[in-house]
Order: C-alpha cells, then structure tokens, then sequence
C-alpha cells in the first residue's frame, strides 16, 4: 500500500518504519526539518531500541521518505495515518489544536484529489473526538462528505517505549474503529503481517479503549504500590506478596470483576478493604486510591437511586436481593442499601429473590432477616408475576437466570433498570430499558 504518516515522533516513527518494513511504500510527514532529514537518512528522530537499524534498512531500500510537504505526501498515498501529539492543558484537557490542523491540511489536497481516501486517526483522543473534530474539519477543507469523498478510521496504538518494535510486531490485539466497511478494509491491510487477533468496532469504543488500557495499567502501579507500602510497615515482602498474587490468572489477572455493573457487596469484600484501611491508618499511612474503593462503591448505589428517581415513577420492583446470584447472602448487599434508600423515599417496594424466600424459612440468613431487616422482609414477595404485576419500575439487581425471561414479560409502560446486564433478546423486550453505566 501507500501509506503516509502525519507527525514524526514516537508513534510516527516507529509506525512509519515498522510499516514500511512489511513491503508498504510510506511518507513521512512533520513541519519539523531535523526529523524530516533524519528520517531521509536513515536514522531515528527518537531514542528507541533497534529503530536506527530499522530506519536504515527500509530508507535503502527506498520503502521509507520523509517530506515537511502535505501535497505531496496525500497525493503520493492512498491512506494517511495522523500520529500527531495531543497534548495535556494546564486544565487537563486534551490540545487538539495540532490534530485538528493536520487534519484540515490534508483535507486542502483532499479538495483537489480524485478517489476515496483514508484518514486514520492513530493520535490518542477522547471519544466524540473524531465526530466532532476530524470529520467536520475534513468535510470543511476538502468540500467533501465523509463516507462519500474520503473516509475515517480510528487505528490506537499500545506501543510502549524501549520495547516498541517489539510491540508493534506482537500486540495483544489490533483495533480498528470504523463506521463504514471501506474504510476499515484498508486499515485492516496494513496489519497484514501481523500476527494478532483484528478486533473491528466502532469509532467512539476504538477511541475509548486507549483511556481505558492507560487509565488501568496506572491504577495497577498505583495499587501495587500501595500494598507495598502497607506490606513494608508490617514487615512483609510485597514482592513475594505480589508474585504470588499473579500467579491467580482466574480471578486476579483476568476479565473476572471487570464487568461494569452494580456495586460490590457479600461477606468478605466491604469488611477486609475496610480491615485494609484501618491498618493502614494505625500504621501512620495513607492509602489514596484503596482508600476510596469504598466510597466510590456506595457512589455506584447512589447512581442506581438517582437513575429510579428519574424515572418518577414510584412503585418499584427489585429482582434480586442479595448480593450474588446463586446465594441467599444479605451481608453489606448493595440491593439491600438500595431497598432501604428507597423505603426512606417512600417508595412501594415489591421484592422478589428466590434463594433470600427460602432462607426466610430455613436458611443461615433467617435471623439475619428477622432481626436486621424485618421492615425490608415484608416486602418480599413469593412469585415474579406478582412483582411485574404491581411494579411500574423493575430493577435487576443480580443475574439470576429466571430475570431474562421476567424483564422480556414487562410492559410497554413499564421502565427496566438493569444493575448487571443479563442477556436479553431485545427483539422480545417491550419495556423501556436502561442499564446502570451501559
């Protein structure tokens, strides 16, 4: 393919020369003259292993030129890879001044170049970023419409650095966010060579993932040093600690727990973060980021009363009850908070939980239900037509089998709250649906 790239620092560059390795005819593009000679040649702008050697085989072999000329670079290519920097503001948002005026020179050429052209947004931005930023500044400059003269594609990069070429080689997965099919075919092509799963989505999810991956690979330093610093004031190898804590590839290092959902609740996870942060307190140290674990859960609560709340209704119907499908635990369950929240309301309850039902008269739980909720367990009810029937709200609050077929039985006039997203067969759902964060 020809491809040019837009903004020669380190996603540039190394894009740039891995590209060209793979046989792809490619033009470098940057205002800054030292980066475009250096490139010509063959040696790196940036500081990356094994990048010198790379950039000098494939500028030999005349794979690879660099040009502070934009004309030349699109009329010379038929996709364009914008690796431009989007900066922090002192505010925290994200300068998208440079993108947004890459961007309107590439669509100047556009407006006087015939066939479909791609631009693929590789810079790392917010979602919406593209809709209402790269599109409307492209359709401004060319004269032409999205889709029809040129199309738009959202290609992240997860290179990190000292290990980039490796990374670029051996990725976990490539993403390519697109809303038209001919926009992502050639974006796809240029990771032909590479040997990873192609995940193709949307441009707003495309966009998001970058913050996502980023946002928690910094909450996993943040937590990893926070336990060791704990560990360190109790005498404990937190090396040792976490060594072992990876080797848990079902539950600690895996997609388990990283559903987005309702809040946390059961016997043992309130009661040792709160154990965690009293420890941390008598020990003269400051957990930040553990620390608020707990508030930013019950905030997940909150978020489920204001969404009942908006509704304006006021009989509500709770599907679920304790805090895990499958049990009759009651202990610190959110859907309990939330019951309680609402009966302070003022709200009609009607609540439904199989398992909690039969613990009520035989179960562990029976005296934590008659001496801890007794004002709650009067609103239980023993069958799920008799919630539907009396409820204008229907909350599922855990992903109990029987809940996928209850929420397919509601009415039209009827509002679906959904804490956990169960499968559902949207094409049967009459009710008016809404997840919690979904």
């Amino acid at each position: 393919m020809n491809v040019s790239v837009f903004g020669l620092g380190y996603v540039g560059t190394v894009s740039a020369a891995s590209f060209a390795s793979d046989g792809h005819a490619v033009v470098g593009v940057d205002v800054n003259d030292d980066k475009v000679r250096a490139i010509n040649e063959g040696r790196s702008p940036i500081v990356e292993p094994g990048l010198d050697t790379l950039l000098s085989e494939v500028s030999a072999a005349g794979r690879l030129r660099a040009t502070t000329d934009t004309r030349d670079a699109v009329m010379a290519t038929d996709l364009s890879l914008v690796c431009v920097g989007t900066p922090s503001r002192k505010n925290g948002s994200l300068d998208l001044s440079y993108l947004v005026r890459v961007c309107e020179q590439i669509g100047e050429v556009l407006r006087e170049k015939s066939g479909y052209h791609v631009v693929v947004i590789r810079s790392t931005v917010l979602p919406g970023t593209t809709h209402d930023h790269v599109i409307p500044a492209l359709e401004r400059t060319s004269g032409k419409r999205y889709g029809d003269g040129f199309g738009v594609s959202v290609n992240p990069e997860f290179l990190r650095e000292g290990t980039a070429l490796r990374d670029f080689r051996h990725p976990p997965l490539t993403l390519v966010g697109h809303n038209h099919a001919a926009d992502a075919a050639p974006t796809r092509a240029l990771y032909d060579g590479i040997d990873a799963p192609l995940v193709s989505t949307s441009i707003r999810v495309a966009e998001m993932m970058k913050y996502t991956s980023n946002a928690w690979h910094a909450v996993k330093v943040v937590f990893a040093n926070e336990i060791g610093n704990v560990c360190k004031r109790m005498g404990v190898d937190s090396h040792e600690v976490m060594d072992i804590f990876c080797r848990d590839e079902k539950l600690n290092l895996s997609s388990y727990y990283l559903k987005p959902g309702f809040a946390f609740g059961g016997s043992c996870l309130p009661k040792d973060v709160r154990a965690l942060q009293y420890r941390a307190r008598e020990v003269d140290l400051e957990l930040p980021m553990i620390g608020h674990v707990l508030e930013s859960n019950r905030l997940q609560v909150q978020h489920a009363l204001d969404r009942i709340e908006e509704t304006g209704r006021r009989r509500v119907g709770l599907l679920g009850f304790s805090f895990k499908a499958g049990t009759d635990d009651l202990r610190e369950s959110p859907m309990v908070i939330l019951a309680e929240a609402l009966l302070g309301k003022g709200y009609e309850l009607c609540i439904y939980d199989r398992n909690v039902s039969l613990a009520r008269l035989v179960g562990a739980n029976r005296r934590y239900i008659e001496e801890q909720i007794p004002h709650l367990s009067r609103h239980l009810c023993d069958a799920i037509p008799d919630l539907l029937a009396t409820s204008e709200v229907v909350v599922v609050g855990n992903a109990a089998p029987e809940f996928s077929e209850a929420v397919m039985q509601c009415r039209p006039d009827q509002v679906v709250i959904d804490l956990v997203r169960i499968p559902l067969d949207f094409s049967r759902v009459q009710a008016q649906y809404d997840g919690i964060c979904w």
